[in-house]
């Protein structure tokens, strides 16, 4: 716990910089479309509480950096994003206050922050595929191998045996570990179909995940889907340029949006526990952990450490922005999508949503955002180690 403690800094500048990087580009999604169609911005901050740096540009728009390093915000005048905001109109910024924009301008606002996250993720995947390739599908030896089953568990119950080779799961081809691994965590209790080459056979195995707490290894304890098997990757990769990095970068974004959709899914059906989602605890102790993994380790050349350290953060940032940008577009108020829903009112009845149900409804919304907040940063903190002395 002390050592934990003591590591208060990296994970501090850690969280900063994961967040930092998502929440400025969603909000500057938000902004610029805004001051497209003339709206006047009252302020735009990274982070909450008091300011550590505020400053006031030509168009009396304040900018601030604050002490609470947890998201960030852009309100526009006359915006209601808290029960308090509804009806009130700010003076000083210049431009238009934000309800005399029309139906179709404040929709297009509202949804430009998660836009620029998505489009954040593909130029982040796309940057990571362009300077380190991608597997050589072409390439016979690039293979996942299974080195062992444990006893007792669903892989042995389903007949996998040592020294398979995983051709595809789902239907889907295999390239790497991480493709196995991505079809289990997320399949608790579902049956995984995959078919597997044993002495030159083919064969078509069906599994069903359990799932456990385990170290996801990065040494936190989170609850994840597995079937029981430690797996060997040989991957041979290929060099891709500029426009097939961007094509590759969209597909993987896709494809994580499709697996957040899927894990959602799965909470709300009650299949999942709500712990399972991650707060800003798990991400910048994830981060503290990486760098603990690469830059902090005696036994890795620094430069070497650099260079993973930097990738591996660069491939979380894409993460969180696709996360981030996917859970405003729910039709929560508060949330973009909250918006989304007041303005479709709106444009059906052809009047604003009664200021009474706009506050009871934001009231509701920012209620039930810091219940998950509670429940989601109390797993967070469990799966630190925080109590167990699982510092890492």
């Amino acid at each position: 716990m002390l050592e934990l403690l003591a590591q208060g800094p990296i994970f501090l500048v850690c969280l900063a910089f994961l967040l930092g990087v998502v929440v400025i580009i969603h909000e500057l999604g938000h902004y610029y479309v805004g001051r497209f169609y003339g709206a006047a911005v009252e302020s735009f901050s990274v982070g909450f509480g008091s300011p550590i740096f505020e400053r006031k540009d030509k168009n009396g728009t304040r900018w601030r950096v604050n002490w609470i390093p947890l998201g960030g915000f852009v309100k526009f005048v006359g915006e209601s994003q808290m029960p308090s905001d509804v009806g009130k109109v700010e003076d000083g910024p210049i431009g238009k206050p934000y309800p005399q924009l029309g139906v179709g301008a404040r929709s297009l606002v509202s949804i430009a922050g998660p836009i620029a996250n998505f489009v954040l993720a593909i130029g982040l995947f796309a940057l990571i595929f362009g300077f380190n390739g991608v597997p050589d599908e072409s390439v016979d030896a690039n293979r996942v191998t299974i080195v062992d089953v444990a006893e007792g568990q669903p892989a042995q119950q389903a007949g996998l045996m040592s020294n398979d080779i995983i051709v595809s799961v789902n239907g889907k081809s295999v390239q790497s570990a991480n493709d196995v691994q991505l079809e289990v965590l997320y399949a608790t209790g579902e049956v995984v179909r995959l078919l597997v080459d044993r002495d030159d056979q083919q064969i078509e195995l069906f599994v069903t995940p359990e799932r456990v707490t385990r170290d996801n290894g990065l040494g936190q304890q989170v609850p994840q889907g597995t079937i029981g098997v430690r797996l060997s990757s040989v991957v041979e990769l290929r060099s891709v340029g500029p426009i097939e990095a961007i094509g590759l970068g969209s597909e993987r974004t896709l494809e994580v949006l499709g697996l957040t959709t899927k894990m959602l899914g799965r909470i709300v059906t009650g299949r999942e526990p709500v712990n399972s989602l991650s707060g800003p605890v798990a991400i910048g102790d994830a981060g503290r952990r990486i760098f603990n993994l690469t830059i902090g380790n005696s036994e890795v050349p620094f430069w070497t450490g650099v260079s993973v350290f930097f990738w591996n953060m660069m491939g979380i940032v894409a993460a969180i922005s696709i996360g981030i940008g996917f859970f405003n577009l729910l039709p929560l108020p508060v949330l973009d999508g909250g918006h989304l829903v007041f303005n479709a009112y709106e444009f059906v009845t052809g009047k604003t949503m009664p200021e009474k149900v706009q506050e009871i409804a934001l009231m509701a919304g920012l209620s039930l955002l810091l219940t998950m907040f509670v429940f989601i940063t109390w797993g967070d903190i469990l799966e630190t180690g925080l109590f167990n002395g699982s510092a890492g």
